[in-house]
This record gives structure tokens, sequence and C-alpha cells, in this order.
């Protein structure tokens, strides 16, 4: 990365190629020339062209000088904004540094500080950039000497904590950046790698001490001005450094000294965020938000940096729905910030809005080429829409530009586990193992690739050097799983995975021995909803709490299209009630709920795609597969759609929405079955009206109703359920759950299996016979009582 001298020369070289009349300034006419020089690639029509200079002029206005144009310092502040990437644009552009230039930068950074505090003015000896600068830099002389004593105090420490070998730093390069804009003004990006200081020790205590003193002789100064001016500039130094719980304190006290002012906050919520306090952060960003909106044009160009950094905040809650409305207006108000593009794509991949994603991705790879992350969030919205083959090379692209890229390494390793190639996985995850020695997920996967590559040895020893980093409970399963396949030789036309030689049988050969067992289709549809309660943690959401957001929340009412009165509300507004639901989740959980409840829910009731969602109707929907009885969820699921606007006011609901509500059920949760079903509902015009009882007969009846909640009810209650020794006799792993025996071969199947219609292929008959056990004393109980049928029988005889 280009020092901040280099920055400066660069932007100077760039701005002097332009200024061809060299009066100072980049009229309208020759901005047009730099926009299209740097741009090659693009082919601006004269009305766009227009509509950029416009809003550069408009942005930039302070930095204007009439018919000139716009100025060297604003020029660089674009760049600064990331309007551009000044390297990238050097390069294009094909210009070269002064040679003179970087001999005479090279001779001023040897100078001591001694030597600095001598030479006037101070702003052209400061080696930190931002203090020059004309808006957001130091105002006041009494300031420099502050910062001159705090570069001292920062040295010492320094010096001391490496002497000492406390000073440690972390590679963060390995990881996907999150390109946020750290500073306001001109400023040099956090290095690569995170300093982190000893604060445990006599120095760092005696360095806060002495930094306490700084603090006082700021508070004493001569105006208000000068104070703020101090407590920035001490907060911003501290920051340089990394030096974070202590820059905070500064801008928190500079908040309060002008509370209406943009950067305090604005450095507060950056530090705040780089601290982990992603709350805390997202209230500053808040903050410097208002006031940036009410200071009209003065902040006007800060705006795009404060909506990228508060989407960031509130990713780093789990709120992507709502860090995706940030992004988006941070890319209208710049539209070449390639970074809030990048980051619209990635929030966007991250609630499921693929093609959304795709477009945004590609568009800022467009500006930026060499964007390694934009490849690697790009390539994994293709994987989730299907084109795998795609999405290759465009992983290989951003492990070309960071060879230890961990998220494309390992998404390319997931990709090339779906696509059967189960040995170029396991290299994938051997290359993250390599960089990240304790990323267990990839040693995990590693193990599951190597037994689809049919390793089963290497596998056992990649499963075991899992279980040394986590000891989670799937992993102990898995191997037990390996354990049963070493007893067991997989036949030779078994799957790669494990399984043993199986066939599929058609549903009619299924047959059930009693009404207790689950029907074949009705366990697999009942299963999908299970599997999609567990990803949305909903079970672990009472249904009481949809009740509750109904009472205390008063949600105006609005029209939709039909002219049909209801409680619409946007997505990222409904994400914020979610939260509420969900708050026990931690904040990456909670990212994957809202992005299955996106995916699986708002994509059915949102049909016309306006982005706002009938809060009534979507309470309704959730209510079955939330916590609590199934007699309570169904209550709450009528006292939703009794809470809509065109139910309100009376005790019972229209039939017509009752009706809609129990399609809309079918058609999110059983998807096979509701499709169809949901195109018969459309322009139902019947006004009777359905009381409660009424209502549950619709629901539990098991043809055109949600009757399959008493199998998903079951699977709530048995799906932690052991059968001791019994392993699936298809996928080999311990039966959890339901075990259904099949009562002429004896052999078992686990709640998968028994589903998909998975048998042995050594067990050919023309029907089978199972009975369903929801446990080992339910199994234990149907054997005693065959041994005393037995015993009976033997004693009649006998007579």
């Amino acid at each position: 990365m280009a020092t901040r001298g280099s920055r400066s020369e660069k932007v100077k070289r760039i701005f002097q190629q332009f200024d061809a009349n060299c009066d100072g300034g980049l009229n309208r006419e020759e901005m047009a020339d730099l926009v299209v020089a740097v741009n090659p690639r693009v082919k601006f029509s004269d009305a766009q062209i227009s509509a950029i200079l416009d809003e550069v002029f408009r942005t930039y206005g302070e930095f204007i000088d009439g018919e000139k144009g716009l100025t060297y310092d604003g020029l660089l502040r674009t760049y600064d904004d990331g309007a551009g990437d000044v390297d990238r644009d050097f390069d294009a552009l094909g210009l070269e540094l002064n040679s003179d230039d970087n001999k005479g930068k090279s001779a001023a950074s040897s100078s001591s500080i001694a030597d600095e505090r001598v030479l006037e003015p101070h702003k052209k000896q400061r080696t930190a950039a931002w203090a020059a600068s004309p808006n957001h830099g130091i105002v006041f002389d009494e300031t420099w000497k502050v910062v001159d004593d705090l570069e001292i105090l920062i040295k010492r420490l320094k010096a001391k904590q490496v002497k000492d070998g406390k000073m440690k730093g972390d590679n963060f390069d390995a990881y996907s950046d999150p390109g946020w804009s750290r500073e306001l003004g001109p400023s040099a990006e956090l290095s690569e790698k995170r300093v982190v200081w000893e604060e445990s020790g006599h120095d760092y205590a005696l360095f806060v001490k002495e930094l306490g003193v700084l603090r006082t002789k700021v508070d004493g100064a001569r105006s208000r001005e000068e104070a703020f001016d101090g407590h920035m500039a001490i907060g911003r130094v501290l920051y340089e450094h990394q030096l974070f719980k202590e820059a905070l304190v500064s801008f928190k006290r500079a908040c309060e000294l002008q509370p209406v002012d943009v950067r305090p906050h604005f450095r507060a919520g950056n530090c705040l965020y780089v601290l982990g306090r992603h709350g805390e952060a997202k209230e500053e960003f808040t903050l410097a938000l208002e006031a940036a909106e009410n200071g009209g044009n003065q902040w006007a160009f800060l705006l795009p940096q404060i909506h990228v950094n508060l989407g960031i905040a509130l990713e780093g809650e789990g709120m992507v729905m709502s860090a995706c409305e940030h992004y988006r207006e941070a890319a209208i108000l710049c539209p070449t910030h390639f970074r809030a593009l990048k980051l619209l794509g990635s929030a966007l991949f991250g609630v499921g809005e693929y093609r959304a994603a795709v477009k945004a991705l590609e568009e800022a790879i467009f500006m930026k080429a060499d964007y390694a992350d934009a490849h690697c969030d790009l390539a994994s919205a293709l994987h989730a829409m299907g084109e795998g083959e795609k999405a290759i090379p465009v992983f290989q692209k951003a492990i070309d530009l960071k060879p230890g890229h961990v998220d494309a390494l390992y998404n390319l390793g997931g990709l090339y586990m779906d696509m059967g190639r189960f040995q170029r996985a396991s290299e994938m995850y051997t290359r993250v193992l390599a960089v990240c020695p304790n990323h267990w997920r990839a040693q995990l996967n590693k193990a599951v690739s190597l037994l689809g590559a049919g390793e089963a040895e290497e596998a056992k020893k990649a499963l075991k050097e899992a279980l040394k980093m986590t000891n989670r409970v799937e992993l102990h399963d898995a191997i037990s799983h390996l354990k049963q396949l070493q007893k067991k030789k997989v036949k030779a036309n078994g799957s790669a995975n494990g399984e043993g030689a199986f066939s599929i049988v058609e549903p009619s050969k299924f047959k059930t021995v009693s009404e207790k067992t689950a029907l074949r289709q009705e366990l697999a549809n009942a299963l999908a909803i299970r599997a999609f309660q567990r990803i949305t943690r909903l079970r672990g959401c009472d249904v009481d709490l949809l009740k509750k957001e109904m009472t205390d929340n008063d949600v105006p009412v609005s029209y939709s299209g039909g002219g049909v009165p209801e409680k619409s509300i946007r997505k990222p507004n409904l994400e914020v009630i979610l939260r509420r639901l969900l708050q026990f989740l931690k904040p990456e959980t909670f990212q994957g709920a809202v992005k299955a409840i996106n995916e699986g829910i708002l994509s059915v009731l949102d049909e016309n795609g306006s982005g706002r969602v009938d809060l009534g109707m979507f309470f309704a929907v959730l209510a079955p597969i939330c916590g609590g009885s199934p007699d309570k969820r169904k209550r709450v699921a009528y006292d939703a759609l009794l809470w809509r606007p065109v139910n309100e006011g009376s005790a019972q609901i229209k039939k017509a929405d009752a009706l809609r509500y129990i399609k809309l059920l079918r058609a999110i949760y059983i998807p096979s079955h509701g499709v169809s079903e949901m195109l018969e509902v459309h322009g139902d015009a019947d006004l009777s009206l359905v009381s409660l009882s009424e209502f549950l007969v619709m629901f539990d009846d098991p043809d055109w109703g949600f009757g399959i909640m008493s199998s998903l009810v079951k699977l709530e209650t048995g799906d932690r359920t052991r059968h001791g020794r019994y392993a699936c006799s298809v996928c080999r792993y311990p039966i959890i759950g339901s075990r259904f025996k099949e009562m002429k071969s004896h052999f078992s199947l686990c709640n998968q299996c028994y589903s998909e219609g998975k048998v042995p292929s050594t067990f050919k008959q023309e029907e089978y016979r199972f009975k369903e056990y929801g446990s080992e004393s339910e199994a234990m109980k149907d054997k005693c009582l065959c041994f005393n049928l037995q015993s009976k029988g033997s004693s009649n005889n006998d007579s």
C-alpha cells in the first residue's frame, strides 16, 4: 500500500497531467478528460459525464475555485473519500513519481521529533498527513505541541514493549477486508498487521497517566473550540497507533464539547467497531449521519462513508437487510464507490438475493478489477445460483489475487464437494489449514471430502484432528460412523460417502403396521419443515412473543395494490422485529436465520417484489413453528389473522382470509403441494366468518390443512433421542429420532432414509412393512408383549 506521501504525490501528478491551462484548477472539460482517461473500459455518454461532473462540483463545492474548477486539495479529497483508487488511476495513466520529490521526502523522514519542533511551520513537518488537512486537521498552534508530546509518549511506550517482547500482531490479511472507510479526511489506512498493545504492565499504566496529564492540559484551553481541536488530534494520533480504547476516550470528550459535529461521532464509531462493540458503534454512526444530514452541504461529501460504516456496524449485529439499505444509499450518493457496491453485493448474498448480489459485485469488479474479496463473493453467489462451473474460475481469480484468501479457498472446497470432486475439495481445505491451522470446520470438511474420495483411514485421522479443535457432538457421530464402516465393509456398489448398497423403493411398497407409524411422504415433509425450523431457530422463540409484538407495537395501516388495507412493513423494519424475537442468537447465526426466512417465507409473502410484507400474515405463518404447545401456536395464528385490518374489530376472521392463510402455509412449508393450490385461492370472495373452533378444524385437516404439524411436534420432542447400538442399515449413522424397523427382515432405518424410501439392496421384498419406535423403551415394551403372547400360545398348546 502506498504511503501517504507517495499517495499525495500521485494525486498531484494526476492533477498536473489534466490541468491543461496550468491555472491550478480542473474545469469541467479537464475533469471530463480525467474521468474518461482513468476509466478506459467504460463508454460514458455525454449525459453520464455531465451527471458525474455535476455531482463532483456539487459535493466538493468548497474546493471549487471559481471558473478554474476543482483544486488539487479537492481532487485529493475525492480520492480520500473512496471515489477512486489512486494507485489504479496512476498506473492506468502510465505516470511516474518525480524522483527528486521522493529524495526530498526520504531526507525529511530521517529528522528527529526534536528537530521537528524547531522547524516552522509545524504543518509542513508533521508525519501524520491528516494533521495538515485544511478542513479536518489541526487548527490551533497549541494543539501541535500536544501532538508532539503525545508522539514522544507513544514512541517511549512502543520502545519499552518491543524490548520486553510484549507487542503482538495478528495477520488479518488472510480474511476478507471489510472495506470500510476508516477515516473522514486524508489518512493512512490501518496497517495489515493489527498491533496488540499489552495493557496490564507498569509501562502502559504510566503511559495512561501521562496521557491524562495531556488531556487535562487540553481541557484547560482558552476556548471550547481549541479544547475540541486538541481532543480530536489526540484521538486521531492514538487511532493511527491502534490505541483504540484511549482514542475512544478522546473522541467521546470531543463529542461532549461539540455534540452536533460529525467528526467525533464518526471516529468514535470507528473505534467502537474495531473494539467489537458493534451496537455502540451503530449508535455513534447514526448520530454522525443525523449531524451530516442536518449540516447541509458542509458534510455532504461524508455521507457515503458514514452510510458504509453504519452498514458494516449493522452487519456486525447481524442486521444484514438494514445494512443493505445503507450500502445502497452510499452507492447512489457516490456511484464510483466500489467498496459500497461490493459490500452491497455481499450483504444481498447474505440474505439470499443472489441475482441482485451478482449484479452489484460485477459492478464493483468492473470498477476495481483486482478486488479479491468481490471475486470471492461473486463466485459464492454464482455457486448458490447453481452455476458452479462459472464460479470456479472466479474463485480461482480471487485466490490468484490473494493466494492466502481463506474465504475463497474454503468456499471453493465446498463447491468441489457439491460437484463430487472430493480430492480437489480436500486440497482446498488443506490450503485453508495451512493459513489457519485451527479452522475446525475446514478440518471437518477435509475429513468428509477424504471419506468421499474413499480414503477412510485419512478421513479418520482428519476427524481426530478436528476433535482436538472442538468437542461438538457431530464429530463424535462422524467417528462412530467411521467405526461402523470398519466393522461392516462397504459393498462395491455402495456410495462414496460410506453408505451401503441400497435400493430406492416406490412409495406404494412401503406399508405401516400401525396408525402411529408415520407415512413416508408425510415424514419427508415434516423433516423439511424441521430443518427450516432448526436453521431459523424459531423453536427457541416462544409463540407468546409474537402475541406481545402485536399487542405492544402500533403498525400503521397501508393499502396494497388491490386497495386492501393491511399492516405492511418494509423488510429492514421486519428484520428489527425478528432481532427482538431471536435476541438469544449470535449475530452470525441470526444472519443465517434471516436468510432462510427471506428465501422461504418473505419470497412467498412478497410475491410482487415490493419489499413490503403483511405483518399479520407473517406472524400467522411463523406461529406453527415457534415454541409453545400446539394449541397455543394455533391460537396465536388465529389471533394474528384477527389482528389484520381486514378482520379488525371482529371476534371472527373471514373464511377467505383463513383459506388464503392455509394455502400460504402449505405453499411455504410444503411447496410440492402448496404452489398449485395457491393458484386456486386468488379471487376467492367468500365473506362468511370462521370461529376459532372452525379454524382449528380447517388447520388440522390432514389433506387440505396443516395436519402435518402433529408430525413436526413429534420430531421436535424426539430429535435428540438415541437408540443405543442401533445404526441405520443404509447410511450407517447412529439412529437419532425415530427408528423404523422392518418387521420381516428386521433391519432398521433412520428418519431420513425411511423418508427417502431407501432399503438395503440385500433385502429384496414385494413390500416392506415398518413399525416406528420413538424410543428404545417402546421397542422393549413391544418385545415383552411379543414374548408374553408367545408364552401364552405355548401354554395353550401344552394344555
